[in-house]
């Protein structure tokens, strides 16, 4: 491996995510020697092409937290405004763990009269200081990694609830509609939540259809909405139409072919 390529793929690391138009003018070269160490380190599984770079290669471990929020950073924030306009004011809700829920609650902060139970505490730290908004802690296992509670206390606590809305993100959506995380134990969160809404907003970027992970959440065809930047499988679109989802894409047009990015 070159040396420019160990430090992309440390700088990856770190972040979670790399340009092409970043890595050109951190070294002084051209996007073309770029794309090329990019797809050498594709080739080794290394990491994964996506629209104007690369991420991380997915495994049995998720990224860590503060890199995922850099990750689709403006993809995640135009995904939280569209994800919050669907919910009015008055309205009772569910939002779980990640960073794409942070977005959506971010967007939420100047609605009215919502109350809102959650499994995650960087949720909970944001919307405390707004007095129309009534803000609920589920109890349970708190993960160090990213705030998020977590284990069967939890799980029996939402079962308690039966809201409005639910807004939920995941780690990786699979081609056949299947929707992926990491934590068992989140993954059990997650489906309570889900069980316990009228209405669930999934929220996710388009890096999702590029990773994987180990444990299933349940299936696409399990939520009402679905609101993303740009849904670049089509498989899943038409998972999206024989479900009955609906698919609110925030940058439909963006140019999906990765290779040449």
């Amino acid at each position: 491996m070159l040396p420019r390529q160990q430090t992309v793929l440390d700088t990856a690391r770190q972040l979670g995510r790399v340009t092409v138009e970043g890595l050109a003018a951190q070294f002084g070269v051209t996007p073309q020697t770029i794309r090329k160490d990019l797809n050498d380190l594709c080739e080794r599984k290394l990491l994964i092409r996506v629209h104007g770079g690369a991420i991380l290669s997915s495994g049995i471990e998720n990224v860590g937290y503060d890199a995922r929020r850099m990750i689709a950073r403006d993809e995640k924030e135009a995904i939280g405004i569209a994800a919050a306009g669907l919910v009015p004011d008055n309205a009772s809700l569910f939002v779980n763990i990640g960073t794409t829920t942070e977005a959506v609650a971010r967007a939420l902060l100047q609605h009215h009269g919502l109350m809102v139970i959650t499994n995650n505490l960087n949720v909970a730290s944001l919307m405390r200081g707004y007095s129309q908004i009534e803000v609920i802690v589920a109890g349970g296992v708190v993960r160090h990694a990213d705030g998020g509670i977590v284990g069967e206390a939890a799980v029996d606590f939402i079962r308690q609830f039966k809201v409005d809305h639910a807004v939920i993100g995941v780690s990786a959506i699979d081609k056949d509609g299947a929707l992926l995380d990491y934590d068992y134990r989140e993954v059990r969160v997650a489906q309570a939540i889900m069980s316990n809404a009228r209405n669930v907003i999934l929220v996710a970027d388009a890096t999702k259809f590029e990773r994987s992970a180990p444990v299933r959440i349940g299936h696409l065809s399990q939520v009402d909405v679905f609101v993303t930047d740009r849904c670049t499988t089509e498989a899943v679109r038409d998972v999206c139409a024989a479900s009955e989802v609906r698919l609110i894409e925030t940058s439909p047009g963006l140019e999906t072919d990765f290779a040449s990015a």
